[in-house]
């Protein structure tokens, strides 16, 4: 690699870990700072922090690689993320940040649900933690295997060898730093993943030209045996776009994107994080696609694909640009890797923190105490998911499929129906939970997740679930019921 990229992504390295020293001096003296960063984050923070860890190493690998071999057909993955990040900012941001102070000061969404259904079993709690543990070890895992994959192709290095690194620096500023660390990272991170994706398509384009860019998608019609509407999405089956858009659905239950919603310092501000996220996130999804598919144009008109189709975002960069800047551009895939990492492994902590260690192990457990453990919980978390991820042939868009299904029909429909419909019930939730959990571990080891991607039969079960459960339990108590009125009434004020 030459001087000038290295000297880019040293310089970046530094970047972060001079940010997680900061963290460190200013917000992790109790869990709420370690675990939260104190409620405190501005509507930028917010949108910047939850769309880059939302979009992690798949967004500058996985997808454009999918468009790479099998045209624009995926793109319909990218429509459904926009429409469910917007849902997901109307109809959960705003009560979910206002519901989670007034029950309790919840920081964590198993605490969350337990103190708003006055869960005195803590079996919410419990199933909720594990689940989160479970899906997030998968998720993590993922992107492990992207700082791999991104070690080969542009360090180097050796696939484990890459993991260690990319891992090692992860973990250094998340246990520095706690939550503000890994939002004031993804906020810069975001900003070097959306320049980079709006250089590098451009760029391949105007490298070739007109008439070369018509030619070599030609070729690559012929070679990946498709016509040209087959390349555009054209001959994509109903079935297949359902389950491509049906990613959007996952929004409503991903811990590390929600956990956001809870952070932001006040609930006036979520229109302006709203926008942010969204204008970043349509601008970022458009090219990654892009770079796929002008790839497979560039690549079959000058030659040099790429063995693996997940690197095309790396390869280009390398081509395309003087060494400094290519260094910059691979710092926005770090920074994809990175961030996403950074927040499943915090928010995987600090269900092991405080939804097990402190409520079913030491209930009279220290804040010092409490924040040591956090910061341990990061990097056993952390060995795990290296663990999961020596297989260098794993594939990112699929582990990332897997985890986003898990957590979207596990949570999903709990947090939806627990923040709009007041009749729900925690044995309602308890059921959605399990049932969603299970059919998509079901489908998933069926082998039907080639025919429906399985977060659609997944979130439908759990959904029916916990409406024919509540129906069939107890009404909450009037308590609950004021309480629940109270949150949407304060959520309709703020937004």
């Amino acid at each position: 690699m030459q001087t000038g990229t290295l000297i880019a992504l040293a310089i970046y390295f530094i970047a972060m870990l001079g940010i997680g020293f900061y963290a460190w001096r200013k917000s992790t003296a109790d869990t709420e700072g370690y675990l939260l960063g104190g409620r405190d984050l501005g509507p930028a923070v917010t949108a910047l922090s939850a769309g880059a860890s939302d979009m992690s190493g798949w967004l500058m690998l996985g997808l454009p690689g999918a468009i790479f071999a099998s045209g624009l057909g995926q793109a319909w993955i990218g429509i459904g993320l926009v429409i469910g990040a917007y849902l997901n900012y109307r109809l959960v941001a705003p009560r979910l940040r206002t519901y989670t102070e007034l029950a309790g000061d919840a920081i964590t969404v198993p605490d969350f649900l337990e103190e708003r259904f006055h869960d005195k079993s803590r079996s919410l709690r419990l199933i909720s933690a594990l689940v989160i543990i479970i899906f997030f070890a998968l998720y993590t895992s993922a992107g492990m295997v992207s700082g791999g994959k991104f070690a080969v192709s542009a360090l180097g290095m050796d696939y484990t060898t890459g993991i260690l690194l990319m891992g090692g620096i992860v973990v250094v500023y998340t246990v520095m730093g706690g939550f503000l660390a890994v939002s004031l990272t993804d906020f810069v991170q975001g900003c070097i993943m959306f320049l980079a994706l709006v250089m590098v398509p451009i760029a391949a384009y105007l490298t070739l030209g007109g008439g070369d860019f018509g030619s070599g998608l030609a070729e690559a019609e012929a070679a990946r045996g498709l016509s040209l509407t087959q390349m555009i999405g054209g001959d994509v089956t109903l079935v297949a776009i359902i389950s491509a858009a049906a990613w959007g659905l996952g929004y409503f239950g991903q811990p590390h994107i929600i956990v956001r919603f809870m952070a932001i310092r006040d609930v006036k501000d979520m229109p302006t994080a709203r926008r942010i996220n969204i204008g970043w996130m349509t601008i970022s999804l458009i090219g990654a696609i892009l770079t796929g598919f002008v790839g497979a144009a560039y690549f079959a008109a000058r030659g040099g694909a790429p063995a693996d189709a997940e690197t095309v975002f790396l390869v280009l960069a390398q081509i395309l640009f003087h060494p400094l800047v290519a260094g910059f551009v691979l710092a926005a895939v770090l920074a994809a890797i990175m961030s996403t990492i950074s927040s499943q492994l915090l928010v995987t902590s600090s269900s092991l923190t405080e939804d097990i260690y402190k409520t079913f192990l030491k209930r009279d457990a220290s804040e010092r105490e409490l924040v040591t453990i956090g910061r341990a919980a990061v990097v056993l978390v952390a060995i795990i998911a290296g663990l999961l991820a020596l297989d260098p042939d794993s594939s990112i868009l699929s582990l990332v499929s897997n985890a986003w299904a898990g957590f979207g029909a596990a949570f999903g429909p709990a947090i939806l129906f627990s923040l709009r419909w007041k009749r729900t019930t925690r044995q309602g939730v308890l059921a959605g939970m399990i049932v969603g959990a299970l059919v998509v571990i079901g489908w998933i080891l069926l082998g039907w997740s080639a025919w429906l991607y399985e977060i659609v039969p997944g979130f439908l079960a759990s959904s029916l679930a916990i409406w024919l459960v509540s129906r069939a339990t107890a009404a909450p108590a009037e308590a609950i019921e004021n309480q629940f009125d109270e949150a949407a009434g304060a959520a309709r004020a703020g937004a």
